[in-house]
């Protein structure tokens, strides 16, 4: 848990750095402290509110026992399983097998699923994707991968705003610093989610597999997901990448500069891992 925090703490704080950067480079002095602010304020509202704003993103529709029944028990034989509170749960509509964890702790998490997943896996495969997801409110690094999603993609708010409202006095920055800060600063955002996200997918894959005690139905489900996925594009996660890596796998077709780098490991080294650990 404290490992965690930590995590959590750094991310935070240099996810402010990098908006003083910014901020100093489009507005001085001046820019800097108005950047750092921001970022505070934006610290503020990400721990509380992220959540629900990621859940809004992909217009996730709150459900329980009697509009899901299968998939609302499933979650709840899980978290009951792992001795977590009862999350809430989340169907999104959209073709895309996909699945994510959100919130701030165990007692403040929600799990979301895609229509395309229920669709797509088996009974066992689903339960395994879920304990997955519960795996990682259970490891708390769910804060850490919200406030990722909502603080990197404020950073192109951040450069959109000093770009239309003015940089040193009346001035308007340099057009190429904008371009290049434009380009280069949720990049920035986007690596520092990377020293992050990746070891916890790896972590994530063994918990579930110790919940359900089957890692061949987590392997059997990666498989699937990754194939579908790279065929089947997720829009949201297109217009907002910075909400990928809270994705069970990458949802991103690959194309742009968020393409060239991914917040999640190979998915055929987590599927080796599982088998790994079944044999």
């Amino acid at each position: 848990m404290l490992g965690n925090w930590l995590k959590t703490s750094l991310l935070m704080a240099a996810i402010v750095a990098l908006f003083g950067v910014v901020g100093a480079a489009l507005g001085g002095g001046q820019g800097m402290l108005l950047a750092l602010l921001l970022g505070g304020v934006m610290n503020f509202f990400a721990y509380w509110f992220s959540d629900k704003m990621v859940l809004s993103m992909y217009s996730a529709r709150e459900v329980d026992e009697a509009s899901a029944p299968m998939f609302y028990d499933l979650v709840r034989e899980l978290a009951k399983r792992v001795g977590l509170p009862m999350p809430k749960v989340y169907l999104i509509d959209a073709k895309q097998p996909n699945a994510l964890a959100t919130g701030r702790n165990p007692e403040h998490a929600a799990v979301a699923a895609t229509s395309g997943i229920l669709q797509l896996l088996s009974a066992q495969e689903l339960r395994a994707v879920m304990a997955h997801e519960l795996a990682h409110v259970k490891h708390r690094d769910i804060l850490t991968s919200t406030i990722a999603a909502t603080m990197a993609g404020a950073i192109s708010s951040l450069v959109n705003f000093f770009m239309f409202f003015g940089g040193r006095g009346n001035e308007r920055p340099n057009p190429i610093v904008g371009l290049l800060l434009l380009i280069f600063a949720p990049l920035a955002a986007m690596l520092i989610q990377l020293a992050i996200s990746r070891a916890r997918e790896f972590d994530a894959d063994h918990g579930s597999a110790e919940i359900c005690g089957d890692p061949r139905a987590l392997a059997a489900a990666l498989e699937k997901i990754e194939r579908y996925a790279k065929t089947t594009p997720l829009n949201v996660a297109e217009q907002h990448p910075e909400t990928a890596q809270m994705m069970i796998i990458n949802p991103l077709s690959g194309g742009g500069i968020a393409g060239l780098f991914s917040t999640h490991p190979s998915t055929q080294e987590r599927i080796a891992r599982l088998l790994a650990m079944a044999r």
